[in-house]
Parts: structure tokens; sequence; C-alpha cells
């Protein structure tokens, strides 16, 4: 089997679909794996590391796209009017594509590799079960963003984190509140505790209650009926009413009064993430103080978050970078190729060493885009049959 491992052409990625360790298993397995020159620079990946892996590395990659019957990416290909290469046009018709997708807001991507009968799978619909923990992306990179996030606020802010006793007097600890309790966030209360930080912690899960307080930090949440069904089948929160939002904002602004660093976390499924904190809150925070959002990405949950950038308002500082699991490329890539990895040990049939694109194993269709000439989910577009 010809597997292809192109560079990452989308802005802000620098990430790597394949690591030395997953190409030298999949060349042990008999594949033929095709690495672009200078995919993995970024991710601390020499060339000739992939070549004593056994890949062949190659700077023309987009025959070897034409050639491929599996395509790895950690972002979905470039399409046509992109202003970069398109690499939908150069994949060969009937090919195998793994990668993130964003079905959610590229129908016209899906569309194109439906007509070219290209069977593709988004890695970030893969069902939060048991059996597919090992090959959660989302997991694995939120697990980074919510610890650079806390890196990213202390390089931002003035102060020191923990309480320092010293001959000239005593520093008070910083005080941080995390909203959105799921794995970036609780990875985000980890890692400001192991700094010295007083944490709190806020989700609209009340599953979410023992994890946070499990961490040292305390659980900041309005507790009602509605918030028994805040969670969903897959792991997600839900949307919640307004009459909660409003009651909630109010708790939460009682906790802002004192807090120094706020790192925002919500994110909900193919919808502009939810806002969190409005011009109103950022007012009760006093200056010097940071906000990291992580849903920059989504629109952001702060209302003043500008995505890519640091702003400043009324001398609070907003942090709203964008794609943050590529700003420590090295492990996230080393994440990604794994999870890859173990997705392909379920994909490729044993026997023939084949993709199995006509399974029905539930991972496989949860995570099945295109497959047929047609979007094969229906909740991304209509279904195109090709002429």
């Amino acid at each position: 089997m010809h597997v292809v491992v192109p560079s990452e052409v989308l802005p802000d990625e620098a990430r790597v679909a394949a690591s030395p360790d997953t190409v030298r298993t999949w060349v042990g397995q008999g594949y033929h794996v095709v690495i672009e020159a200078g995919a993995g620079t970024r991710a601390g990946v020499a060339d000739d590391a992939y070549a004593q892996a056994g890949a062949a590395v190659i700077s023309d990659i987009l025959p070897e796209l034409g050639k491929a019957d599996l395509v790895l990416k950690v972002r979905r290909p470039a399409g046509p009017g992109e202003g970069i290469r398109d690499e939908i046009a150069a994949l060969r018709e009937g090919c195998t594509l793994v990668a993130i997708m964003d079905p959610w807001s590229h129908g016209a991507a899906l569309d194109a590799l439906a007509r070219r009968r290209i069977v593709s799978y988004g890695l970030e619909l893969v069902p939060r079960i048991t059996r597919a923990q090992a090959m959660d992306v989302l997991s694995s990179q939120a697990n980074l963003a919510g610890y650079k996030a806390v890196l990213d606020a202390a390089a931002v802010f003035g102060r020191a984190f923990p309480m320092m006793m010293t001959a000239a007097g005593t520093i008070a600890p910083a005080r941080v509140f995390v909203m959105g309790a799921g794995v970036a966030g609780l990875q985000a209360i980890a890692t400001a505790r192991r700094l010295g930080a007083v944490v709190s912690a806020t989700d609209v899960r009340p599953v979410a209650k023992e994890q946070v307080e499990s961490l040292g930090a305390t659980f900041v949440m309005v507790e009602s009926d509605e918030t028994a069904q805040a969670e969903t089948s897959g792991g997600y929160a839900r949307e919640m009413s307004d009459d909660y939002r409003r009651r909630q904002a109010e708790l939460v602004a009682q906790t802002l009064r004192k807090t120094d660093i706020v790192i925002t976390t919500a994110l909900i499924p193919g919808k502009r993430a939810p806002v969190l904190v409005t011009d109103e809150m950022l007012d009760l925070l006093r200056p010097g103080s940071v906000v990291v959002d992580l849903a920059a990405d989504a629109g952001g949950n702060c209302t003043a978050t500008v995505p890519g950038e640091i702003v400043s308002r009324a001398g609070v500082s907003i942090v709203g970078y964008r794609n943050v699991p590529s700003r420590l490329p090295i492990d996230a890539s080393a994440l990604f190729a794994r999870n890859v990895r173990h997705f392909l040990d379920l994909l490729i049939d044993k026997e023939t060493g084949r993709p199995q694109n006509d399974s029905s194993d539930e991972i496989l269709v949860a995570s099945r885009l295109t497959a047929g000439g047609r979007i094969v989910q229906d909740r991304f577009a209509p279904s195109l049959p090709v002429a």
C-alpha cells in the first residue's frame, strides 16, 4: 500500500501526521511510505529521521498524491480558491484520506472530495468510547492546549504564580479561574496548581465537580435541573438556556472580581464558541489580569478576543492564539501520529493490507465523511451523487 504524508499547508499549522516511530511501524507492515521533504521540520523531525525509519523523502509531493492509496494529514487538504496548492485536485480518485477535516465549516471541500470518490475520515468525529481512546486526537491535542494556555498566561502576566515569603514581604499567589473543565480545562487546572496558583473552575456538567476538586481546585457552578442534562452522549457540553447562562454569569462575576488569570476552553462542535466573558465581565478584572481564550479559532469565549492576537482592554490582556496545540509542535505531532497509528490499526484489514472502507465498525462509520462518490453524513451536507 502506497502511503503519502504531505507537509501541512494551512496557516499556523506546524504539526505533522507521522513520526519516525509510526513510519517504522508501517514500513514493517509492508507499506511504501512517502514523506514530503520538510514535512516534519517545524515539529523537530528531520528528513533524515524519516529516511532512516524507511520512508522515501520526496520534494515534489503532488505526483505522489496522484499515486497514493492512503493520505495522512493533520488538517484537511486544501482545495481550489484557497490561494495555496490544490491538494484535493492532486489526490488519486478512489484513495483514502485520514485527517482532522473540520466538516462543519468546509462543505465545499467535502463536495470536492466526494466528486473525486475519495473515502475520507474525520479524526475529530471518532466517538468518545473506551476502545477509541487511543485514537482520540481531540483529547490528546486539548491536553497540550490546556497546559500551553497556562504557560501563555504566565508569559503575559506581570507577576509570579506561587506564594513567596521573603524578607521583604510576602507575595500572594495568583488566582486562576478556568472556564470549562473538559480535557483542556482539567490540564490547565493541574498546570496552574503545579505552578502554585490558587485555582477555581466552572463547567455546566455536574460530573466535572469531582474531577475539578480532585485536582485541588474549587468548583463554581449554579446547580439546577438543567445541569442534570448538560452533557451529551458523546461527552460534550450541551448549549444551556438563556436563564441558566444569566444565573451562571452572576456567579462567575463574583469570582472574576478576585481573579488574576482567566482561561476559557468552552467549545460546541459545529457551532460558534459560546460567549463566557462579556465586556461587562472584563470590567470586573483588575488591571494586569490576563484572559487566555482557547476557543479563539471558533470565534472566542471572550467578546474582546481577536483571533491570532494579544489585545489589551482597560489594562487586561486578552490572549487569542490560534491552533494552540501547534504551538507545541514536537509533542503535539508525536501524540497525533500515535492516534493515527491506532486508527489505522482499525482501518486497515490485516489480511489484505487495504483500508476497510465498507466496514460497519461504529468508529469507522462515525468518522467516515465521504465514500462511494457522496457525502455519507447528511448533517454536514446533502448527499452528492457523482455523475
